[in-house]
């Protein structure tokens, strides 16, 4: 090799390896600054009680503030859209709910792309629902209720927190799986619409399980199943929808972390590993199943196939339905 070749072999690996250095130093620096935490919904909810309770440990893990920043608005839309035109730093994630994987099928007009601008880091945590009825229904079982329902065509109604709502969406997956016909009324929230159910102006509800379960206890409401795959260690000696009399039913509200798309593969890997060890910590775990919830964790790559899943099954319910956002 002549030495005008070996020098130019020489600066060509010099020049790979300073553009393989700023990716590198970034990471192994990371974190420098504060990061800020997007809560895609209100204070004193379900996302923003996770998003508190995992700042402060998270904060002491990486050495730096983790700064709780509500964005609620359109379903989770809002905060998605804020973190998504973020810069892919390090410095911005997000924490969103299963409106995630509804949107894309509710929302006429998505100012982003789920899938490809939001990438994934880590599934927190998981809550079933709960079917509840008013106390002067006489079924104790779903398979009754299904029954008496099929008899009564467009004589059931049932309550919802809102449009397009979680809520919303167990309903219409429970009509369309056991063939009912039934209608919708939606509330502005989830405690108007259970305190319908409790007066007997609407005979039952899909209702977050932490919620409910005061009303549950007190007899004002019956608690017919719950909707995850399993029994909820919060209730143990209640059934599930699909064991109650409709197979192959399942229905969970989540929450998950996310960033920005282009976000540095070793910094989502440092995050992914700081989640989980969190959620391991007792104080994490006891503070979440007070909320009825499940805790999850687990790998990016685990988020991601479970996001599309979810995805392709809301997109199914949506369409069935003709449902569209407010």
């Amino acid at each position: 090799m002549s030495k005008l070749m070996r020098s130019v072999t020489t600066l060509l690996g010099l020049a790979a390896i300073g553009c393989a250095v700023p990716a590198v130093a970034l990471a192994q620096a990371w974190p420098a600054k504060p990061i800020r935490l997007i809560a895609s919904y209100p204070a004193g909810g379900g996302i923003d009680i996770t998003a508190r309770l995992l700042a402060p440990k998270l904060a002491e893990a990486l050495g730096q503030s983790i700064l709780v920043e509500n964005r609620a608005g359109s379903g989770g839309v809002i905060g998605g859209e804020a973190a998504a035109k973020s810069a892919p730093d390090g410095y911005t994630f997000l924490l969103d709910a299963s409106s995630h994987s509804v949107n894309p099928a509710l929302q006429l007009k998505m100012p982003f792309d789920t899938l490809k601008d939001l990438v994934p880091v880590s599934l927190i945590l998981r809550v079933p629902n709960v079917l509840v009825v008013n106390p002067a229904i006489k079924f104790d079982s779903v398979k009754a209720l299904i029954a008496d329902i099929k008899s009564k065509p467009g004589q059931y109604s049932y309550a919802s927190s809102g449009n397009g709502s979680a809520q919303h969406l167990a309903a219409e997956l429970f009509k369309a799986q056991a063939g009912l016909f039934m209608v919708h009324i939606p509330y502005r929230g989830g405690a108007p619409a259970i305190i319908d159910v409790m007066s007997g102006q609407v005979p039952m509800f899909f209702g977050n399980l932490a919620s409910a379960s005061p009303h549950i206890k007190s007899g004002k409401v019956k608690a017919l199943a719950v909707t995850g795959r399993t029994r909820s260690p919060a209730m143990p000696n209640l059934p599930t929808v699909a064991e109650a009399g409709l197979p192959g039913y399942e229905v969970y509200e989540w929450n998950a972390l996310f960033a920005p798309a282009g976000t540095p593969p070793e910094i989502i890997e440092r995050m992914q590993r700081e989640v989980v060890k969190a959620l391991a910590l007792p104080d994490v775990r006891e503070r979440l199943a007070g909320l009825g919830a499940e805790v999850v964790g687990g790998t990016a790559a685990e988020l991601d196939r479970f996001r599309r899943s979810e995805l392709d099954k809301w997109t199914a319910v949506v369409k069935r339905a003709n449902l569209k956002a407010d």
